[in-house]
């Protein structure tokens, strides 16, 4: 009985998710060929295809609820009370999304790699480190006393940073390599 009554609304769901299923392949391919040719690391590039399945996941949610009746006045009464708790709960984590927005464009526009010499120019607390990892939230540094740094995507984005060394982890393991 459901399936007679609900007849043009699976047909149109199975093609909606079929779409979406190939568009969400392309773009991962395209993510994948494109941090392949800048040689970001495979963490990073399973993290922004993790994004990009969640956004797509909610555009499904989305239209599958026209598909299935809903009209917009219901939607948009939902939309924005989730919204405004969403809006009190973001506005006391911004710096958290601040930082992931900004991982996400490191992602796709970032002059340095892991393994690279940097230098931060910071008035009260300038850093010169290699890279020894990029997350979503943050960078991890490596001094050369061989202290860890957690610096933060957004303020990354915000200071002048120098190119000191390229590949400059290499010459760490090639040393360590040679004293043994």
């Amino acid at each position: 009985m459901f399936f007679t009554d609900y007849k043009n609304e699976l047909i149109a769901s199975g093609i909606i998710i079929i779409s979406l299923l190939i568009i969400r392949f392309i773009i991962h391919f395209t993510i994948t060929k494109i941090a392949r040719k800048n040689d970001i690391n495979d963490a990073r590039i399973r993290l922004i295809r993790r994004y990009i399945t969640v956004t797509i996941v909610l555009i499904a949610i989305l239209i599958e609820s026209f598909v299935f009746g809903t009209e917009f006045k219901d939607l948009a009464l939902i939309f924005s009370s989730v919204f405004a708790v969403i809006g009190i709960g973001l506005f006391a984590i911004w710096s958290i999304l601040s930082n992931i927005t900004s991982g996400i464009i490191m992602f796709f526009n970032f002059p340095y790699k892991v393994g690279d010499k940097i230098e931060i120019h910071d008035k009260d607390f300038p850093i010169v480190a290699i890279i020894e990892d990029i997350r979503a939230f943050q960078l991890h540094l490596r001094l050369d006393n061989g202290d860890l740094v957690t610096y933060p995507n957004n303020l990354m984005l915000q200071k002048g940073v120098t190119l000191v060394k390229k590949d400059a982890i290499e010459d760490i393991v090639e040393d360590d390599g040679e004293a043994v």
